[in-house]
């Protein structure tokens, strides 16, 4: 069987990860969610191992120290994580993973799991980012050009990722999305390997039937 693919999807804030992510599992029901861990509570209908993985902070800071998570934070007084076991459990059935999340929290995957596939959401122009986040209607306006500040410094580690998609529409973004996966699945080096292993055995099988 072959192995999955772990996608790592990522872009600056307002660039709509969640929505193209969303869009994505629902086009390709088969592509599994990346499950968080955290030491928040569970909030009303949220489910253990559905919506996260709910952790005490004993619990999560025995993940950090025996390097079962592939990246942490914390944020408000809570940590949040991506577990190792999880991913590499879903990658062994042959199943693709999608992982979403913020630009330094992809780059910490990269450094533990380069051999995933890293994709940077860029917006269509920062005019338009701008435009995104001010119609959330939430953000002052020093909020506004901070995020803005933070998104010219995430798009400067672009050249850090695979492959780039503008999110100019959903359905646009979700096609290229699912065109790189399709093309992932078909490098040389997915099949030489499992072609490598099949000779091995075969050599192994005609040298025991020799003797």
């Amino acid at each position: 069987m072959n192995r999955g693919l772990l996608i790592v999807l990522s872009g600056p804030s307002g660039v709509g990860k969640g929505t193209v992510c969303a869009e994505l599992r629902r086009r390709a029901p088969n592509l599994i969610y990346s499950v968080s861990a955290t030491t928040r509570a569970p909030r009303s209908g949220e489910q253990d191992g559905v919506n996260y993985f709910f952790k005490t902070r004993e619990q999560f800071q025995e993940m950090i120290a025996g390097d079962a998570l592939l990246e942490y934070a914390e944020y408000v007084g809570n940590y949040y994580g991506t577990p190792r076991d999880f991913v590499e459990k879903t990658l062994a059935e042959g199943k693709d993973i999608i992982l979403e999340i913020e630009v330094q929290g992809a780059l910490k995957v990269k450094e533990k799991f380069p051999e995933g596939v890293f994709v940077f959401l860029l917006p269509p122009s920062l005019g338009e980012l701008k435009q995104r986040i001010v119609g959330r209607g939430t953000e002052t306006q020093d909020k506004i050009d901070h995020r803005l500040s933070v998104a010219v410094e995430e798009m400067n580690l672009l050249s850090r990722y695979d492959y780039a998609v503008v999110n100019d529409r959903i359905e646009c973004a979700c096609e290229r999305i699912q065109a790189i996966i399709t093309a992932e699945h078909c490098k040389r080096e997915r099949f030489l390997h499992e072609l490598i292993d099949e000779l091995k055995g075969l050599e192994t099988a005609q040298n025991g039937s020799e003797r």
